[in-house]
């Protein structure tokens, strides 16, 4: 573990060279502790931590599974970190004014989570943009057409004939996979019911369950009330 200037023990913070347990501590002899990890980022207006009230209950939690009386509260732990809720606030809405988080009610707080697809989709756009000025090299690809060369190494690796063989663990070919799937499958811009997203990609694999998902996830598909579109 890397040192750090404070450590917060037993309620205030001391340097990192005081911060020490009794060779009896229960917790020493049998193994007995909780632990929260949480990460703090350097923000352009201080430190924020994202959810950190969710951090912090979770660690209370912990600590009622194993019928610990932790004797600070979470308003005490989050006041101890010395990080403005407000801080952390204003980048939660910069991020849903992005689309990259949901929010909704959970009176007397407000949950926040995060959109896969949404930030799979800006990855994609950034790929594209360092990539416009790179000369593209054309290959063959599972059906005779031209594709860039990686894209079409990627495919012959995961493909036999018209069928796929495995769903590649990488997302970066993952991604290839799953946008070739979807170009074959989903022609016309149109609402496809599952029934036929799933006779349409069985065509290619059995695991249809896991395509959609993905399609969904890599912002390739959406779906409204069990019908799905092209995006």
């Amino acid at each position: 573990m890397q040192a750090t200037e404070k450590i917060w023990l037993n309620g205030e913070l001391v340097d990192w060279a005081d911060a020490k347990v009794h060779v009896a501590s229960h917790g020493l002899h049998y193994g007995s502790g909780v632990f929260e990890g949480i990460r703090c980022y350097d923000a352009s207006d201080g430190p924020a931590v994202f959810r950190l009230r969710d951090h912090l209950v979770r660690l209370e939690n912990s600590g009622k599974v194993l019928y610990m009386d932790i004797p600070y509260s979470v308003e005490e732990l989050a006041a101890a970190l010395d990080l403005s809720p407000g801080t952390v606030v204003h980048h939660l809405k910069r991020l849903r004014a992005a689309g990259l988080v949901d929010s909704r009610a959970s009176h007397p707080y407000v949950e926040y989570s995060l959109r896969l697809e949404r930030l799979h989709a800006v990855g994609r756009q950034v790929a594209e943009l360092e990539g416009t000025t790179e000369q593209v090299v054309l290959r063959p690809g599972p059906d005779g057409r031209p594709l860039p060369a990686f894209d079409a190494r990627v495919l012959r690796s995961f493909f036999e004939g018209d069928r796929l063989v495995a769903i590649p663990a990488q997302d970066k070919k993952k991604l290839v996979v799953l946008r070739y799937l979807r170009d074959r499958c989903f022609t016309e811009e149109r609402a496809y019911p599952e029934k036929e997203v799933n006779q349409r990609l069985a065509l290619f694999h059995p695991d249809v369950a896991s395509l959609r998902r993905y399609m969904i996830e890599f912002g390739l598909m959406t779906r409204a009330t069990g019908e799905y579109r092209r995006a």
